[in-house]
């Protein structure tokens, strides 16, 4: 062989060697839309497994993206879980623990604050829960804020079709006041207004506006849904949806009984499959509003270029453990969906087992568009878990929620939860039984992944439960802004009783 063949060989398999490496590459990613449920369980969604849900919107993103099938929210409770997904730090270290406790953003940056600082556009629309009072409210970040207050202004300005007397809708949603049946929609009623004034299509339409307005430029766009948040809310138009006669309802185990909140206890089985048919409906809802946004992303050339995300704030109990609410640690409502598109070129959908938590969102979206890390930041990024097989994630994920004392971590093997049971639960979701006095649970995933049989106290559990109780304390001590006011010379179990405690400023335990 000639040395012009000899070089024009190499070039020819430097060639090929580099295009192979640009296909497996990850694009370049200017735009960020990070998109949220409400109480989204994993267990409503077609592409974690639901055979009669119809989300073929957010199942789009699944097609092309990376589902994670163990992502765990640090709080199960909205606010918390929120203000700490945006900052990506653990709800202690954000100071918002309890549910109408203001955000301090003087101690806290978001990620769009972040992105704002390097010339982004920054928006949110919808649902924030950032609990701020007064006049002069922080944005934490978001150029273009748009709530509940526009939505309820341009609503007054909508010529709205008058709605027949004959058809029944949902009522003031009163919780706690009316019975479960009435305030979880067991009847499955459909709000008394028509699918284009609903509060999902307003947050879309709002949603592609900004896209429209900012399509020349970086930005960072946060939807936050409404839906499915109890009573479920959909239109006149997805009335009859869903057969409740037909929606899957778990057994649970004798084991919850003692904690199942007084206000579930006389619900009906028909009461409980109309309560997730309705929930089912409102997912649906918020499906084809997610597809609206998905719609105009592509429309206007967008698609290659941006990162979609799309995640529920935590999950929700479907009758799972004879209850229907979060603000508990086992799976179904600490586990949520998590989903990452990563532009129109990733071709193919990509399921990984890994661990991860939701503090790890804001430096994944970080690296992703080639920014510094965020230094207050305590996750860590998930980015080298695109397209790695198998990869286990993180050691060790932990949540938290203070109004009962209550913390968990797990190492997607085995689950610890631990509380001081100094209090009967909160938020009007009290057993009526009283405390329980301090409670060490300990639940053997991959054997009992339903968690019915606590094996805390098990003989031979021993070892396995200090090291999850020390990891659990080892966290704290890490990253509590209080970890120097609580001294190490306390026993471990006094130790996390302390640090399990609600440290929040404006808000007391008591606020519902």
């Amino acid at each position: 062989m000639s040395i012009f063949s000899k070089i024009a060989l190499y070039l020819v398999l430097i060639t090929t060697f580099c295009t192979s490496c640009q296909s497996d590459a990850q694009p370049d990613i200017q735009n960020v839309v990070l998109l949220i449920g409400d109480d989204h369980s994993t267990r409503a969604l077609a592409c974690y497994g639901n055979k009669i849900i119809q989300t073929p919107n957010i199942d789009r993103l699944a097609e092309d993206g990376t589902v994670f099938m163990n992502a765990y929210a640090n709080a199960p409770i909205c606010n918390a879980s929120r203000q700490s997904l945006l900052t990506g730090k653990y709800p202690h270290s954000t100071g918002v623990t309890l549910l109408s406790t203001p955000f301090q953003d003087e101690t806290n940056k978001t990620i769009a604050e972040y992105l704002r600082d390097h010339g982004y556009s920054t928006g949110v629309i919808g649902k924030t829960h950032f609990n701020n009072r007064g006049k002069d409210k922080p944005d934490h970040g978001f150029s273009v804020m748009i709530g509940d207050k526009e939505y309820k202004s341009w609503l007054k300005s909508q010529n709205m079709p008058q709605i027949s007397d004959s058809i029944r809708v949902l009522t003031e949603w009163r919780p706690f006041v009316d019975s479960a049946r009435i305030w979880l929609n067991a009847d499955v009623l459909p709000t008394a207004i028509h699918e284009q004034f609903g509060s999902a299509a307003f947050d879309a339409a709002k949603a592609i506006e900004f896209l429209q307005q900012n399509k020349d430029t970086a930005f960072f766009l946060c939807v936050g849904f409404h839906e499915p948040h109890a009573p479920f809310h959909f239109p006149l138009e997805f009335a009859g949806k869903y057969d409740p006669a037909e929606m899957p309802m778990p057994k649970g185990s004798s084991e919850d009984d003692r904690f199942v909140p007084e206000i579930f206890r006389d619900l009906s089985e028909d009461d409980k499959r109309g309560i997730v048919a309705s929930y089912y409906t409102s997912v649906e809802y918020m499906d084809q509003n997610v597809g609206k946004i998905l719609d105009e992303i592509d429309r206007l050339g967008l698609a290659e270029n941006t990162l979609v995300i799309y995640l529920g704030d935590q999950g929700y109990l479907l009758g799972d453990h004879k209850r229907f609410e979060k603000h508990t640690m086992w799976d179904p409502a600490i586990k949520a969906p998590l989903i990452f598109r990563l532009g129109s070129s990733v071709k193919g959908s990509e399921r990984t087992k890994a661990l991860v938590q939701f503090i790890d969102v804001v430096p994944t979206i970080l690296d992703i568009v080639g920014l510094p890390p965020l230094e207050s930041v305590q996750g860590r990024s998930m980015k080298y878990l695109f397209g790695l097989k198998n990869a286990a994630g993180n050691d060790y994920v932990l949540a938290e929620f203070p109004l009962d004392d209550m913390a968990m971590i797990t190492d997607g093997k085995w689950k610890y939860i631990y509380t001081t049971g100094l209090y009967d639960l909160g938020q009007g979701y009290a057993t009526g039984y009283g405390p329980t006095g301090t409670l060490h649970r300990l639940y053997d995933l991959q054997n009992d992944p339903e968690e019915s049989s606590n094996i805390a106290d098990f003989p031979g559990n021993e070892t396995i439960l200090k090291s999850l109780q020390e990891h659990m304390l080892n966290i704290f001590r890490e990253t509590h802004p209080e970890a120097s006011k609580i001294s190490d010379t306390l026993s471990l179990e006094k130790q996390l009783a302390d640090f399990c405690k609600p440290y929040d400023k404006g808000a007391s335990r008591g606020n519902r």
